[in-house]
């Protein structure tokens, strides 16, 4: 009896892991697919039937890609946009994330209620509100203008907030006790006992403004201010479109975020985790 129940535990993780590994596959192919057509010969690109793994590796791909557009400025600016929102995002959101968790104010829990409604409103509403404001402020074509709407996450609060809510608060009351300040208190134990969920934050914000399309795209119009994704539509060629350095791109841009991502795996995970344990 115990090994027909064993079998069939195993067989079911087994079944389980394989329609996985096949969602995880099917859902990775069209990188899998584009990572290939970058190392492809033209003619090979534009031939009939479907091409997969490349007959002929070449770089030459790449080498185009980088001489029709600046990537690599394109890629400084992302970088500089991304890195920079992220680090404010995670002081704004830990500051507000510590107010609501530790602080008693007037009104705590209805400012609280109406953060986590404003994550119900599609960011396409405001876009048009954010723009007037951005280009009345004289910040078009900036980096300030692409970042400052990057800065404040409701969801990053709601995240570090339920983290804080787990740590306990006798030590926080011992540590008032040994003449240690809100500040002393958030800087030199709160926040290093949450340093996964704020790298999963770091990452997260990274990630989606590094991947970010439409209001870099609205606020600038200066060719040298473009950022990574905004630059790829900016590979134009007199024969038509040519996938494969199209391709290339595509990869050199998706390098960071997946190397970020691969790095810190783990932590996004038990950072997510930490986040989710108190309500």
């Amino acid at each position: 009896m115990y090994n027909k129940d064993h079998l069939k535990k195993k067989t079911s993780e087994f079944v389980i892991q394989a329609v996985y590994l096949c969602v995880g596959l099917m859902i990775a192919f069209p990188i899998i697919y584009a990572f290939f057509i970058s190392f492809m010969d033209p003619a090979q690109v534009l031939s009939g039937g479907v091409n997969i793994i490349p007959k002929k590796w070449t770089l030459e791909n790449y080498r185009t890609a980088l001489r029709s557009a600046p990537l690599m400025r394109f890629m400084w600016n992302s970088f500089v946009i991304a890195f920079t929102s992220s680090v404010v995002r995670i002081i704004v959101a830990s500051l507000a994330a510590f107010a609501f968790a530790f602080l008693d104010f007037p009104c705590k829990n209805l400012i609280f209620m109406l953060m986590l409604a404003s994550m119900m409103i599609p960011a396409d509403i405001v876009l048009v509100a954010n723009y007037r404001t951005v280009s009345q402020l004289g910040w078009i074509n900036t980096y300030l203008g692409m970042m400052v709407v990057f800065f404040v996450s409701a969801l990053n609060i709601f995240m570090l907030r339920q983290s804080f809510m787990t740590f306990s608060l006798s030590l926080k009351e011992a540590a008032h006790i040994d003449g240690c300040s809100n500040f002393k208190f958030f800087v030199r134990i709160l926040l290093p006992t949450n340093a996964s969920t704020l790298m999963t934050v770091f990452i997260t914000a990274f990630i989606g403004t590094w991947n970010t399309y439409l209001w870099p795209l609205m606020v600038t119009n200066r060719t040298e201010m473009r950022t990574v994704q905004v630059g790829v539509t900016m590979l134009n060629f007199s024969e038509g479109t040519v996938y494969g350095p199209i391709m290339a791109a595509s990869m050199i841009i998706l390098v960071p975020s997946l190397v970020l991502f691969l790095t810190f795996q783990k932590k996004i995970v038990s950072g997510m985790m930490a986040g989710g344990v108190k309500g």
